[in-house]
């Protein structure tokens, strides 16, 4: 039977040298780790942050889709009230706002079927596309906000003239 050398049998290469090498591989081996561990943890963090900011404009977005078609509706009901007012697009903007509301499901279906095995770009992707959405909806809320207020002066101004007549 053969013998294997030890460390101690070899010569030219003390027992000291074997033992500094050995725990140099080891302290490289767990700051590789550590290393890893930090990338991943950030890695998982930028994407539960997506994740957030993804649902977060979903709601923002039907929120606002929502003040649209509520403001909308009290738009409507004042011009019923005064014949001599437009009425014109109101079911064109309906369809509009109801078209908005159903493409937001399907993003919502996207998020809570796609977005868990989705890869960050897919996810920046979506956030990209949802504040694009908001941002083109944003003048048209103020516009229509504006255009609310306008009308409501201008029904308490009739309202005012009625009895005058």
């Amino acid at each position: 039977m053969r013998q294997t050398a030890f460390p101690a049998d070899c010569p030219g290469m003390p027992v000291d040298a074997y033992l500094t090498i050995g725990v140099a591989v080891l302290l490289a081996l767990l700051v590789a780790a550590a290393m890893l561990g930090l990338l991943l943890r950030r890695r998982l963090s930028r994407r539960a942050a997506s994740m957030r900011r993804l649902l977060d404009l979903a709601d923002r977005l039907e929120a606002d889709l929502k003040t649209c078609r509520s403001e909308l509706r009290q738009a409507h009901a004042v011009m019923s009230l005064n014949p001599d007012l437009p009425a014109a697009g109101e079911q064109e903007a309906a369809q509009a706002i109801d078209a908005g509301l159903r493409s937001l499901l399907q993003q919502r279906i996207w998020i809570r079927d796609r977005a868990p095995r989705a890869g960050q770009a897919e996810l920046d992707d979506a956030i990209r596309t949802m504040d694009a959405t908001r941002e083109r909806l944003r003048p048209l809320l103020l516009a229509l906000g504006q255009a609310q207020r306008e009308l409501d002066s201008a029904m308490r101004e009739h309202i005012r003239r009625e009895p005058e007549a």
